[in-house]
């Protein structure tokens, strides 16, 4: 297979997942990921196995049996890009640009690795890292999703869960294929190894999004109150600035209070707590000014609704973070805050 044809089956995996992607916690989601790694597994150890042996002539093969080693890479590609993409949506939505962007940078790297020329050399190796990916992302957002929670020690049971098929797929090539056992070591095991290394390290400096949390909305506003129709936020920002969430141009009057709305999406069944840190700009930097637990529990197809009220403030330039207990971003909200002299005003609200 030429690496054009490898990179639209590559393309094509991407544009069938984001047909069907649903809900992070849909059974059908996460059955269809179990059936894919599952294929992708067999797929990639019956390679393993074949290894150095000489190719089948596909023409004295029964018809299904040339089918499969005609399309198997083919179809290795197209699972591997179903997979990646599948978790790039899904941590793409569970953090800031900043830290999804970073994140997603390995996963785009290991993606264009697999089809570049010059490492085909790494051949099933790369593959089975890029494996071993995939199943450490699936349980770093399944295991919450069944747990309802997160945090390290979830996080920790994630990894060891997602380390446990393919070190299973090699116990059982080294009992029934003992002399392959080296092969194994150095094309499953070795990259295996490297993966948990580096999501681990990614998790230290907290770049691994919070899946299965994700923050759909998050705005500034003069007043919060909750009706039995919704929330009814209530706002002055100027008709022109439409890309902004409420007054991020913030016009504090005497007795105004700075109140951040915000939605999270979470599972069924979720009950956690996340923090609201609020942050000013100095000198220094950003400096922490307060930090506000809010309890959150998951189910409504909208996402958790929730606020923040900050009374105490100075002009400046401020942020508001919403992280996880563990310290890993959710999302996060800058504005401008400017002190002004009491002086007649008029607010529209919105229901939400």
């Amino acid at each position: 297979m030429t690496g054009l044809q490898g990179a639209a089956f590559f393309a094509a995996g991407f544009v069938f997942d984001m047909l069907l992607l649903g809900r992070v916690d849909s059974w059908h989601v996460i059955g269809q990921q179990i059936v894919y790694l599952a294929a992708l597994t067999v797929l990639l150890v019956s390679m393993l196995r074949e290894e150095g042996t000489p190719p089948p002539d596909l023409q004295t093969l029964p018809r299904a049996k040339r089918w499969y080693f005609k399309y198997r890479p083919a179809a290795v590609n197209f699972l591997l890009g179903t997979l990646l993409n599948v978790y790039t949506i899904f941590f793409f939505k569970s953090s800031s640009l900043l830290v999804s962007f970073a994140f997603m940078g390995v996963l785009v790297l290991l993606l264009l690795a697999n089809e570049a020329k010059r490492l085909k050399f790494l051949g099933l190796s790369l593959k089975f890292a890029l494996l071993g990916l995939c199943f450490l992302c699936f349980f770093a957002y399944a295991i919450p999703v069944f747990v309802g929670s997160i945090g390290l020690p979830v996080f920790l049971l994630s990894m060891a869960a997602g380390c446990l098929p393919l070190l299973a797929a090699g116990a059982s090539v080294r009992i029934f294929a003992p002399e392959l056992f080296p092969r194994v070591r150095a094309q499953i095991f070795v990259p295996l190894g490297l993966v948990v290394l580096g999501f681990l390290t990614f998790y230290l400096f907290r770049l691994v999004p919070p899946v299965p949390l994700s923050i759909p909305f998050i705005g500034v506003y003069h007043s919060v109150e909750r009706t039995e129709q919704g929330y009814r936020l209530a706002h002055e920002r100027s008709r022109w600035r439409w890309w902004h969430n409420g007054d991020q141009n913030f016009l504090a009057q005497p007795g105004d209070k700075v109140y951040v709305f915000f939605r999270v999406f979470s599972p069924t069944r979720f009950s956690d707590e996340v923090l609201m840190r609020w942050y000013r700009k100095d000198l220094r930097g950003w400096t922490l000014q307060d930090s506000i637990p809010i309890k959150i529990v998951g189910g409504r197809e909208e996402g958790f609704r929730g606020y923040g009220v900050k009374a105490s403030y100075q002009s400046g330039d401020w942020k508001v973070q919403i992280e996880t207990n563990d310290g890993r971003e959710i999302g996060r909200i800058y504005f401008e805050l400017e002190t002004a002299p009491a002086a007649p005003r008029s607010f529209e609200s919105e229901l939400v």
